[in-house]
């Protein structure tokens, strides 16, 4: 199974998400691009430039997702290959959503690890304590 999701570095909250059980494409990181642009400024385009840190996956640096992004107003920026530490927010992110819910609850296949996704975005949003946040959840 494989999760994709938009974390805000300023609040930690993780703003969108998706979860399939083969890779991702373009079109998937398009979507999200959209979801959270609408979910931040209730708009189809950000008021301002935002950047939008990811990876180097080809989806995310696929020419029309960048196209597309900087239609929504996202400034796209890329982490250097082989430098996880260069996106230690989502680094982070990755570690404590593994720990705190993936490990500990039951996952015998993806349609159950599917089934509950929500409820734990939702969770760690609403209840995580994060230290940079002063032990407040994003949310």
């Amino acid at each position: 199974m494989r999760v994709t999701f938009v974390i805000d570095t300023c609040d930690r909250e993780t703003i969108a998400w998706g979860a399939t059980t083969v890779g991702f494409d373009g079109e998937t990181v398009r979507d999200l691009m959209l979801l959270c642009v609408e979910r931040r400024f209730g708009a189809h385009r950000a008021p301002h430039a935002v950047e939008w840190l990811t990876d180097n996956g080809s989806c995310y640096t696929a020419r029309e997702t960048v196209a597309f992004g900087q239609s929504l107003g996202l400034v796209p920026c890329f982490t250097p290959v082989r430098s996880p530490e260069s996106n230690g927010m989502a680094e982070s992110f990755v570690k404590t959503f593994k720990r705190d819910y993936v490990y500990v609850h039951d996952r015998p296949d993806a349609a159950t690890v599917l089934a509950q996704l929500d409820r734990w975005f939702d969770e760690y949003n609403e209840s995580h304590p994060h230290k940079g946040l002063k032990m407040k959840s994003p949310r």
